[in-house]
């Protein structure tokens, strides 16, 4: 694997700099309730030396009934400030389950225009299984100044991707499992009809792993997009069950060096509520 500070660094390149004074490691993990982990809890029992919580749940909209969505600029500024997180800072930001919410967090950092932050590949499972340390001390927090420059192109509203659907000049593509995908399995809110936005492909996040977690080449991720029937000269939008899964389908974009995709901040929490916005089920 190649590291590349904007989008996936490995654990050897973490363990390398880790000491670095401008380094900032981030923990955000983040679970669906149903999986009965508690992310804080376990940030506090044991985390990568000097890491900050990142609590996606938090550093969001709580003006909307959707969860998690972006944060107004002001909060995401002074929560960073007060986790001592700001211009000229290295981020990288794991999560516990490998590689899963972490890449939500790369992707806010991105929309707010700070560039220097990578994703752990293979996250804390990876960390510890190499036997590198972990500690539960509290970080030495100062405070630093950042300069937030929203980029706007890279997030979508639910207008934006109802026009996209209908005219078909964007590739949607949705990261939830083929079941979700289909509308054959539940999903896991209630109140949300089963199915996807129509004129959308499917590529479940997992499918873009290797065996041992770790996220694949650009060039084999690249093939997984195209089997799943992606057009990938269209711009993309990235879409999921709540905006945070859609972040590694945008991460895999991003390494392959395609520069116009967006996330659906959205997705199914939204458009599977509204009864008025059509559904498709099946593999079509």
């Amino acid at each position: 694997m190649q590291d590349d500070p904007r989008t996936l660094v490995s654990t050897d390149w973490l363990a390398a700099h880790l000491k670095d004074p401008d380094l900032r490691v981030l923990d955000g993990s983040w679970y669906l309730p149903g999986v009965n982990r508690d992310a804080k809890a376990e940030y506090d029992a044991g985390h990568i030396p000097g890491a900050r919580f990142f609590d996606i749940d938090d550093i969001s909209d709580h003006r909307s009934d959707l969860p998690h969505m972006v944060p107004p600029v002001e909060k995401f500024m002074s929560r960073l400030r007060a986790m001592g997180v700001g211009d000229g800072h290295q981020v990288v930001v794991y999560d516990g389950a490998g590689l899963v919410s972490a890449a939500r967090v790369w992707w806010l950092f991105r929309l707010m225009g700070q560039n220097n932050v990578a994703v752990l590949d293979g996250g804390l499972p990876k960390w510890q299984a190499e036997g590198h340390p972990i500690e539960d001390l509290p970080p030495v927090v100062r405070d630093r100044h950042m300069t937030v420059r929203v980029q706007n192109s890279l997030v979508r509203d639910v207008t934006q991707v109802s026009q996209a659907s209908k005219l078909g000049d964007h590739a949607i593509i949705d990261a939830r499992s083929a079941g979700r995908f289909r509308g054959e399995d539940p999903e896991p809110r209630e109140g949300l009809r089963g199915g996807h936005i129509p004129g959308s492909q499917n590529v479940p996040f997992n499918t873009l792993f290797n065996d041992d977690g770790t996220m694949k080449s650009p060039e084999a991720c690249r093939e997984v997009f195209e089997a799943a029937g992606v057009d990938l000269s269209k711009p993309a939008i990235t879409t999921c069950g709540s905006g945070v899964t859609a972040a590694i389908l945008s991460l895999a974009l991003e390494r392959m060096g395609k520069a116009d995709h967006s996330l659906y901040d959205g997705s199914w929490s939204e458009w599977g509520a509204f009864p008025t916005l059509p559904v498709a089920t099946g593999d079509a």
